[in-house]
């Protein structure tokens, strides 16, 4: 009798109302706060141990295959070059400062529990990954990597863990650096009430965003042949390498592809991107073994409390001496820590209008160094620990 369902059709069906699920209950406040990617991943696990899903079926292999790479594509058809060549300075060194410091302090970490943690020098990539542009660069990073789907669901539990409180206090900085004397005495440099307020025409984030059928069939031909061509030249690279260069190759022709005029005036590319990636972390949660994931959680848990926390000190010293105004160092290492999205929120919930978009852009950039610095990371480690 057991599990409950077994069929490809079926599972598939089960599937797409997981994922539907985890985008409705955004409405509410509680499970806004978990985030979709989350709830996809606790909900797949509470029903392959309740043997209500089965821990293997023919489709899993199929969204394995093909959803990760394709939502890679998406996510990065969206990338504008020349909106980011025109930022100025300071903005760009600020997202600069936080993936290098992500980078490093992984580095150093991942290096001291590399023997700890199952697949630490996997692990060590992903939250570079997830430090410097999201969730949907560690599952890209993941895959690149040939993760465990345990190492999976514990490294994105413990990105909750310790990731939620510390973008708790990235929303409640702004308040503090606008009443702090001895912050403001400490980091004297910060744009006046004037230049922050803009010009008022700033963007509503999280506004319902049209587009047409027109339009998902053409960046889906697109995706998927972006794919289709990395996956062929990706067998060029040596054996143990291929999954690794598949990644890096499809992120680099999608972000030249998205540079086409054509391509640049697509919509939804992004939403598209996340549909296909919550599909794969469905089936992440249906691989994991309760006793295995619990195992590792703990060290995972420590790893990604470390990098937070020195990345950010490291970040905060090096910004400061070179005299970055401290609005850009915050968007800056809320843009790595979390996405342009959020970046943009706060500065959106602090009233820094004129600096709406800069968050969003450098949140990209974050997410666009992402894949590379979190796959070159995870084999520097393994090259440290002889893994």
């Amino acid at each position: 009798m057991f599990p409950i369902f077994q069929s490809t059709p079926s599972m598939l069906a089960v599937i797409l109302v997981m994922v539907a699920f985890a985008f409705w209950v955004q409405k509410f406040r509680g499970f806004k706060t978990l985030g979709p990617a989350l709830i996809v991943i606790i909900t797949g696990i509470i029903l392959v141990n309740l043997k209500i899903v089965p821990g293997s079926c023919e489709i899993y292999g199929t969204i394995s295959t093909y959803c990760i790479p394709i939502s890679i594509s998406l996510y990065l058809l969206d990338v504008d070059l020349q909106q980011i060549v025109k930022m100025s300075k300071q903005p760009l060194l600020a997202i600069a400062s936080a993936v290098f410091c992500v980078s490093i302090v992984s580095i150093v970490f991942g290096s001291i529990f590399g023997d700890k943690v199952a697949e630490g020098w996997k692990v060590a990539g992903m939250f570079v990954g997830t430090y410097t542009g999201g969730s949907s660069n560690l599952t890209a990073i993941a895959t690149g990597l040939n993760a465990s789907g345990d190492t999976i669901a514990a490294a994105n539990a413990a990105d909750y863990v310790i990731g939620m409180p510390s973008l708790i206090l990235m929303f409640l900085a702004p308040t503090y650096m606008k009443t702090s004397k001895w912050f403001q005495k400490f980091w004297p440099y910060s744009f006046t009430e004037k230049e922050l307020e803009g010009s008022g025409d700033t963007k509503e984030l999280m506004e319902s965003e049209e587009w047409s059928i027109k339009e998902i069939a053409i960046l889906l031909a697109v995706s998927t042949s972006i794919v289709a061509i990395c996956t062929k030249l990706a067998t060029l690279f040596p054996a143990d390498f291929q999954s690794a260069g598949r990644i890096l190759l499809i992120s680099t022709l999608s972000i030249i592809v998205a540079q086409v005029p054509a391509v640049k005036k697509l919509r939804g590319s992004m939403n598209l991107g996340l549909f296909f990636g919550m599909m794969f972390l469905a089936v992440v949660g249906f691989s994991v073994d309760i006793k295995g994931f619990l195992g590792s959680a703990f060290y995972i848990t420590v790893l990604c409390l470390c990098i937070i926390f020195f990345s950010t000190v490291l970040h905060l010293t090096i910004t400061r001496m070179l005299k970055i105004k401290s609005e850009y160092v915050l968007l800056g290492l809320v843009g790595a820590i979390a996405d342009g999205t959020t970046s943009a929120l706060v500065a959106s919930g602090a009233r820094w209008k004129s600096l709406v978009n800069v968050g969003l852009l450098m949140g990209i950039i974050g997410a666009v160094c992402g894949n590379y610095c979190g796959i070159a990371v995870a084999y520097i480690v393994k090259m440290i620990i002889g893994a």
